[in-house]
């Protein structure tokens, strides 16, 4: 498979590409900064340098033509306003779902936020990044033309991956190391079955490939 991940030097994706480009599917990650792609080359990904927050929807299919699959896991990052909640995670989500549809690209995963609600309240930059993520996932669910499944994990921890997990509609609250949610991520861009999915994603004890299968449906 070709796969193009959005946000391609952030932490869960720079996780996804080493276990994407390690089973064989050619890897390609979106970039802002130039100087990003030494590290997307070192996990066997090719670097494309586009600035979603500035980019058309036209120049950023160009990069999606050919692609089985596209992975949203850009954001702001912790550091980052509320404006930008605004511009990268909401913003930059449609921007990508649209670049996707009109790419012809079917496979489509989203890395949300457990929480994600367009009419969350609050006036915190937290609640402006929850509220920004659910109004992107309710955009991506209005596209017919994508076989789209959302993921919203809990609490991104830097612990050592287990492989045992909950994926469910719904799990209730919880932590999971980024190296499950890449892995995750993993399994689902290539199980098609899963689209029209929300799921929640926390650590538990259901080994990765399972709880896929079993969310699928099979």
């Amino acid at each position: 498979m070709r796969i193009v991940i959005a946000g391609g030097h952030g932490q869960i994706a720079l996780r996804l590409e080493r276990l994407l480009a390690a089973r064989g599917d050619e890897v390609a990650g979106i970039i802002r900064r130039a100087e990003q792609g030494d590290d997307l080359r070192a996990a066997g990904a090719e670097p494309i340098l586009c600035d979603l927050e500035s980019a058309s929807v036209e120049e950023v299919a160009a990069h999606l033509r050919g692609a089985d699959a596209a992975v949203f896991a850009a954001g702001a990052g912790p550091g980052s306003g509320a404006a930008r909640k605004y511009t990268v995670d909401r913003g930059a989500a449609i921007l990508f779902t649209d670049a996707a549809e009109q790419a012809g690209v079917r496979r489509y995963v989203v890395v949300s936020s457990m929480g994600a609600d367009p009419s969350h309240q609050g006036d915190d930059v937290f609640d402006v990044y929850l509220r920004a993520k659910g109004e992107a996932d309710e955009y991506v669910r209005s596209r017919t033309a994508l076989d789209w499944t959302i993921v919203r994990p809990g609490g991104l921890t830097d612990d050592a991956g287990t492989g045992l997990v909950r994926l469910e509609v719904s799990t209730g609250p919880g932590t999971i190391p980024r190296d499950d949610v890449a892995a995750v991520l993993a399994e689902l861009v290539e199980t098609s079955a899963t689209a029209g999915l929300i799921l929640e994603l926390i650590s538990g004890s259901t080994p990765i490939s399972v709880a896929v299968k079993s969310v699928a449906g099979n």
